[in-house]
């Protein structure tokens, strides 16, 4: 005899549940993966980030700083710290707090092409090459900032006498126009001079500058020379290996007025066009007029304008302040014009042999330095 059981309905109750539980839950696992895999990307993409910023390796005794201690020591990148702007950022002065020095941030602008290639040529120029006339770094920051971009930016010492450009060229709203002496100008060509033959010459492999111009020179508080901005910098161990054609993109050509022919033909990119951009900042030191004055036009620039007045009249080509204080120097019988007029042309006749359009009719960094070297001792002595 069978025995008759009730219907049991746990079978239909339990797949109630369970598809309402689906019903329920496959929206919120959904939405949950959603959430995590737009973590997961947006993780990764700052941990790529984080990967591809470079190591800079400048050794143990270079402070290590981030973006926030950059931010403290600015004032938030603040305006009213802001002391110049460069070809691929500004600079900013500063103090930080670590080593309670005032510094120089220069602060790359990552969105300019060719700012990260100059950022990498600088830290490797400023780490394989040391002189007393050239700029030394306090430390690099390589990091993200606040909202997570890559941020890049080198510290320096901070100048107390800012660059030679606001020498040459005083504002008009100064109380006290800066003023350079003739003394002192010599100085400064002599250092940048030493700095250039270190480059050339002396450093293991040579070395180009690719953009020496007057703003790029800083003054400390002895008014010594002090050569700075490396961001095109330029080492090599042949001269003939690397042309300025292919490396145009990052703006090796320099900064026009400063710029020797050569480059503007696709030639090499060489220590002599180094030498021509020196001469041409020692015709500003001595004329006090930029290479891009308004006055040079046609086929008159800056050297032919020297060379048309050299040797007999360089009195109307030379600064007007530094004709000035000779004159003083003259009558207060400090020196004789038999003494100031051969210095002055011993110096127009230096700078002019930089400014060969011929770079191998050029004279060389060491030969200019050994020159200039000479001059300073006959002329305080």
């Amino acid at each position: 005899m069978g025995l008759d059981t009730p219907s049991c309905h746990f079978d239909s109750r339990r797949a109630t549940i369970v598809c309402y539980l689906a019903k329920l839950l496959f929206p919120i696992s959904g939405f949950t993966c959603l959430l995590l895999l737009v973590y997961v990307l947006f993780f990764k993409k700052k941990t790529s980030r984080r990967a591809h910023l470079p190591q800079l390796s400048f050794g143990e005794h270079f402070v290590k700083v981030t973006y926030n201690d950059l931010a403290q020591a600015t004032g938030g990148f603040s305006e009213s710290n802001l002391i110049g702007r460069g070809s691929y950022g500004s600079v900013y002065s500063g103090k930080l707090m670590e080593i309670k020095i005032e510094v120089a941030v220069k602060v790359f602008d990552l969105e300019m092409q060719g700012a990260e290639t100059s950022f990498l040529a600088e830290c490797e120029a400023l780490r394989s090459i040391h002189h007393r006339n050239l700029v030394s770094i306090v430390t690099a920051c390589s990091s993200i900032d606040m909202t997570g971009n890559s941020f890049k930016a080198l510290i320096y010492e901070l100048m107390p006498n800012g660059n030679l450009d606001k020498w040459i060229h005083p504002k008009g709203d100064e109380t006290v126009p800066k003023r350079l002496s003739l003394t002192q100008r010599i100085a400064v060509v002599v250092n940048v001079a030493d700095a250039l033959d270190y480059l050339h010459h002396d450093c293991g492999r040579p070395t180009v500058h690719c953009d020496l111009k007057p703003s790029n020179i800083l003054l400390d508080d002895d008014m010594n020379a002090l050569l700075s901005d490396f961001g095109i910098t330029r080492l090599y161990a042949n001269p003939q290996s690397i042309w300025a054609g292919s490396i145009s993109s990052i703006g090796v050509k320099g900064t026009i007025g400063y710029i020797p022919p050569e480059y503007g033909g696709g030639g090499p990119v060489s220590t002599s066009g180094d030498v021509y951009s020196f001469g041409v900042v020692f015709l500003e030191i001595l004329t006090g007029k930029r290479p891009t004055d308004p006055m040079f036009t046609g086929e008159l620039d800056i050297i032919s304008f020297v060379k048309n007045n050299f040797p007999h009249q360089i009195f109307h080509i030379i600064d007007s302040h530094l004709v000035e204080e000779c004159e003083h120097l003259i009558q207060d019988n400090k020196v004789t014009n038999d003494e100031m007029y051969p210095c002055l042309v011993a110096l127009l006749q230096v700078a002019l042999s930089c400014t060969r359009s011929s770079p191998s009719q050029r004279s060389n960094m060491k030969e200019v330095a050994r020159k200039l070297h000479a001059i300073r001792t006959s002329q305080i002595g």
